[in-house]
């Protein structure tokens, strides 16, 4: 998820416990794109209270005022309704697959499927997290480890929403840091969306991301993807369906194994979803068949289900004797762990990014004790390497390859370093480091 750190030059949570997480994450998107300055002067030309709640009529009621002032009338402009969906039940979504790709996918929460599209062999997994364009800090941390000559040969590389947009380089190998480390450092907010063209299903329209990851997604990569997954390893993307509220885990080495314009288009669909905020950028529809049914299911970002993934989350509990077949985890948190002060301002957007803010730390902190006291249970070493609190570059826009240029040396230097990860959690969010009385301190870092 990445629109939201875009528009307040922060990170921002991929989860929240309530189900009204994805109202507080695209509230900030209405206020920034004039959504609500638009239906604030509807307002006041009409008098309706009627259209702050239902933008659809602004449009309408611009249109009577235009005609009254014009003979003969402009022609009725183009509909920009979406077309229906074709509808589908709970139990067609249940054994839904993607045609002639049957191993394309398997629920999140099923330890079934879980079990049986792990390598054959115990190995190092790698866990990428969510964090926008805070994935240059992961993208210089494996460039890092690469060049100290200290990267292994992960059995397992699993990627959550920017996470999942560095996997497919990493797992394919060393060869392509050169790839991943333009990736993030040569992107700007023009590659990622294009504001002032929302869509009936988002307020930003995401063509220019659609059209990069298309771009960066090669043959050849297709090729040593495959190629590395039927040497026995694994690279899992994780996306949320939003029909049937479940994640997805895509097993990517299957689909490129697969071969064919189909699957490089499947391919770079999840990425897509995987990196898609509902609201802010649109869905994406995948097409599936059940019992000889075509029809679409709906995708949006991977953060919805956590920060990172590692197992299903029943086979993640303290309670579980299940033992992952892993020789070490790798995690990397593509964001701070420290929360910052600031004086809040008394505007919708600044109080809602403070308040979901709140939550990254503390929810990715819980997960890597979950994660810690799993690889423990599983005799596998733990490892974990954030973004240091000492980084204090500040951002001056969304996507600024200046702050992306600075966090990847960070990230490389501390892959090349003694000790890249650390063997123990971090601590539980505490409050932010007080300053000297003499220094003041203006706004969030």
């Amino acid at each position: 998820m990445v629109l939201i750190e875009m528009i307040m030059h922060k990170p921002l949570p991929k989860r929240l416990t309530s189900r009204a997480a994805a109202t507080v994450l695209v509230t900030p998107f209405l206020l920034y794109f004039g959504l609500a300055a638009t239906t604030a002067r509807a307002q006041a030309t009409t008098g309706s209270a009627k259209s702050v709640s239902q933008p659809s009529l602004i449009v309408q009621t611009a249109k009577k005022v235009t005609a009254a002032k014009q003979n003969p009338p402009p022609p009725e402009a183009k509909s920009t309704e979406l077309p229906p969906r074709v509808q589908y039940t709970a139990a067609e979504a249940l054994v839904a697959a993607i045609p002639g790709m049957p191993d394309a996918r398997f629920w999140a929460d099923s330890e079934a499927d879980f079990k049986a599209a792990l390598p054959p062999d115990p190995g190092p997994w790698l866990i990428l997290s969510s964090g926008g364009s805070d994935g240059a800090f992961g993208a210089g941390l494996l460039n890092g480890l690469s060049a100290a000559g200290k990267r292994p040969d992960y059995a397992v590389v699993t990627g959550v929403s920017t996470g999942a947009l560095m996997a497919p380089f990493i797992f394919a190998g060393p060869h392509y840091d050169a790839a991943l480390r333009k990736a993030y450092t040569d992107v700007t907010a023009a590659d990622v969306f294009e504001a002032g063209s929302s869509t009936g299903e988002s307020f930003v329209n995401s063509w220019p991301l659609r059209d990069f990851i298309a771009k960066q997604i090669t043959p050849q990569l297709m090729t040593d993807i495959a190629a590395v997954h039927r040497s026995g390893r694994r690279l899992f993307i994780v996306t949320t369906d939003l029909d049937s509220q479940r994640s997805v885990v895509w097993n990517m080495g299957a689909i490129a194994a697969h071969g064919g314009e189909d699957a490089t288009k499947l391919f770079c669909a999840v990425l897509l979803a995987s990196a898609s905020v509902p609201g802010g950028f649109p869905p994406v529809l995948i097409d599936v068949e059940a019992n000889g049914k075509r029809f679409q299911e709906m995708h949006v970002d991977g953060g919805l289900g956590g920060q990172f993934f590692v197992a299903p989350s029943a086979l993640m509990e303290t309670a579980n004797p299940y033992r992952l077949p892993a020789t070490q985890i790798y995690i990397v948190v593509n964001t701070g762990m420290q929360r910052d002060f600031k004086v809040v301002d008394r505007f919708a957007p600044t109080i809602l990014t403070q308040s979901i803010g709140m939550a990254v730390p503390v929810d990715t902190s819980l997960m890597i004790d979950r994660t810690y006291i799993a690889a423990k249970r599983s005799g596998a070493d733990f490892n974990v390497a954030a973004i240091p609190a000492s980084f204090k570059f500040e951002s001056r826009g969304a996507f600024d390859p200046n702050y992306m240029k600075a966090l990847f040396q960070v990230g490389y230097e501390q892959g090349q370093s003694a000790a890249p990860f650390s063997t123990e959690p971090p601590p539980l969010p505490g409050g932010p480091t007080p300053l000297p009385s003499h220094i003041q301190k203006t706004g969030a870092n």
